[in-house]
């Protein structure tokens, strides 16, 4: 009867044993698992990222091939336009230094000047021989500087002359006409007191502010 009880304790024991084993290697087979799981999925994470950031890589490579190749393209036609056959303006303005971008630019400012504006006016009236009444605008300052994407600004402006004659009143519209910097009159008003006129105009030219150039940085999450 002892040697029955002992070989059944025996077989308890061996069970208990097999399954605390059994325990042991499922626990260790679950926290490999696990851990692989989580492994694979930062893995996968990193791969994910860096396919992102190899794709934005190609893409700024790209813009910066276009950009190097607008920015030689862009020499070229300057060079061309700089060196190429000067720029003929009216006959009572020289083009005494051939230099083509100057022109242009006297032609269409980068800044709302207007203090330079009135100067150019004084020297316009001075030279059409009239007497300069006054001159009216309005000073805003540097104005719109620079833009992404800039478009001609009208500069408003008006002024007027007193004991004119007919004669120096059509040689004034002439010299505006032949202006370096376009000038379009708005409204134009003569009154008449004997032989002298007196004018008044208001008028308008124009200035382009400078094109900036935005280099942004992207973050890849």
């Amino acid at each position: 009867m002892n040697l029955d009880k002992l070989k059944s304790s025996s077989k308890h024991l061996a069970i208990d044993k097999a399954n605390s084993q059994m325990l042991i290697i499922i626990g260790v087979a679950v926290f490999v698992t696990v851990f692989c799981l989580v492994a694979a999925k930062a893995v996968f994470s990193q791969y994910t990222y860096q396919s992102r950031v190899m794709s934005a890589e190609h893409t700024a490579l790209g813009q910066l091939k276009t950009n190097v190749s607008n920015y030689q393209s862009l020499v070229n036609s300057y060079n061309r336009f700089e060196n190429g056959k000067p720029i003929k303006l009216a006959n009572t303005v020289a083009n005494s230094s051939n230099d083509n971008s100057q022109i242009v630019l006297d032609a269409l400012p980068a800044a709302y000047d207007f203090p330079g504006l009135t100067s150019t006016l004084e020297h316009m009236l001075n030279q059409s021989g009239v007497q300069i009444g006054g001159i009216t605008g309005t000073d805003a300052g540097s104005g719109q500087s620079s833009s992404a994407n800039p478009t001609p600004q009208q500069m408003p402006f008006g002024f007027s002359i007193n004991n004119a004659s007919y004669a120096s009143t059509q040689q004034l519209i002439q010299v505006m006409q032949q202006s370096i910097r376009p000038m379009a009159i708005d409204t134009l008003n003569i009154s008449a007191s004997g032989s002298s006129l007196s004018v008044s105009v208001a008028a308008h030219t124009y200035y382009q502010p400078e094109k900036t150039l935005n280099i942004n940085t992207e973050q890849v999450n």
